[in-house]
């Protein structure tokens, strides 16, 4: 149930994340390939571990956009408008929220959607702390396939997509399309979009901010075996698998990967899993664009170009788009 005070996790929507979390890993790891969705990274646990990694200093793009945000958010909000209803898919903290909304005028609502529960719920109880008259509707769900908004709970004058942090670069460029045209549908005719976009840079800052030298990002990867272990009856050991970053040049990509120490078979949701010596599983994909191949990626999705927000270095972007009427 969802509603203006706040957002409950029953226990089929629970069962129904544990089938989906499941059916992910036995395809995932029976693949010739192994890979498994970034989004089962972020647990109670992993959400946390990623705030942290924020706050380290390899990792960029969270002070860069926070700065770009903090610099630019009044021509923001003067672009988007008055009386806007925000909803953000993978909503995290809500720092960089609190930010845009601050600046809004007379937002009319704040529908924050996120995966993990717990960590939507914090989040969602801190910004009702600090706007105690804006009504925020948190929903419980897994924003990268199709689902209802309550969007039409709240009269608003236009409707803004809300989606930081890089957060797009997660995606296949098809996915990012798919995400991004269900995005406008629910923004609607004249509705729009702020999104923060990594830009393309050198190898050696890409690798470093995903493989920080405190072992940050290495506990968030490794979370992930943690988590199979609870909810899967997995036996992984976490001594026998280490995280890697790589950069993949061809597709302008950073790659974290779980890579095995050894030959091992691991059990996990009730099935055997052949690990050779080298062997990695692919957890998570970044991608860094060049801003005029984002525009052209976003105008495939139903978002025409209007504003672009740098840092000084060109390393982050937030941009504005609107949705085709």
């Amino acid at each position: 149930m969802i509603g203006l005070e706040g957002a409950s996790i029953g226990v089929g929507q629970r069962t129904s994340e544990s089938a989906r979390f499941r059916e992910d890993v036995v395809r995932g790891l029976s693949a010739p390939r192994k890979a498994l969705p970034p989004k089962w990274l972020y647990d109670r646990r992993g959400s946390a571990l990623f705030e942290l990694i924020c706050e380290q200093p390899e990792y960029y793009p969270t002070r860069t956009e926070l700065g770009i945000l903090e610099g630019h958010a009044d021509e923001i909000a003067e672009a988007v408008g008055p009386g806007a209803l925000v909803f953000e898919p993978g909503a995290g903290s809500g720092r960089k929220t609190a930010l845009l909304l601050a600046a809004l005028d007379r937002p009319a609502g704040y529908v924050p959607v996120d995966i993990s529960g717990e960590a939507l719920l914090d989040g969602a109880e801190s910004l009702r702390r600090q706007f105690p008259r804006l009504p925020v509707l948190p929903l419980v769900g897994d924003f990268t396939g199709p689902m209802a908004l309550p969007l039409g709970e709240l009269p608003a004058r236009r409707r803004v997509a809300f989606f930081p942090g890089s957060t797009i670069g997660n995606f296949d460029p098809p996915e990012a399309v798919a995400l991004l045209r269900r995005m406008a549908r629910d923004a609607g005719p004249g509705g729009a979009l702020v999104i923060g976009v990594d830009l393309a840079k050198d190898e050696r800052t890409l690798v470093r901010a995903y493989d920080d030298a405190r072992g940050v990002t290495a506990a968030f990867d490794l979370n992930l075996l943690t988590r199979m272990n609870r909810e899967l009856g997995g036996d992984f050991r976490l001594s026998a698998f280490r995280h890697r970053a790589i950069f993949e040049p061809d597709y302008s990509r950073v790659e974290m990967h779980l890579e095995s120490l050894e030959p091992q078979i691991v059990t996990v949701a009730g099935e055997r899993f052949a690990f050779r010596a080298g062997e990695t599983i692919h957890t998570e994909s970044a991608y860094k664009w060049e801003t005029r191949a984002f525009d052209a990626l976003a105008l495939i999705a139903g978002w025409r170009p209007e504003r672009t927000w740098t840092d000084e270095r060109a390393w982050f972007a937030v941009k504005l788009y609107t949705a085709a009427r």
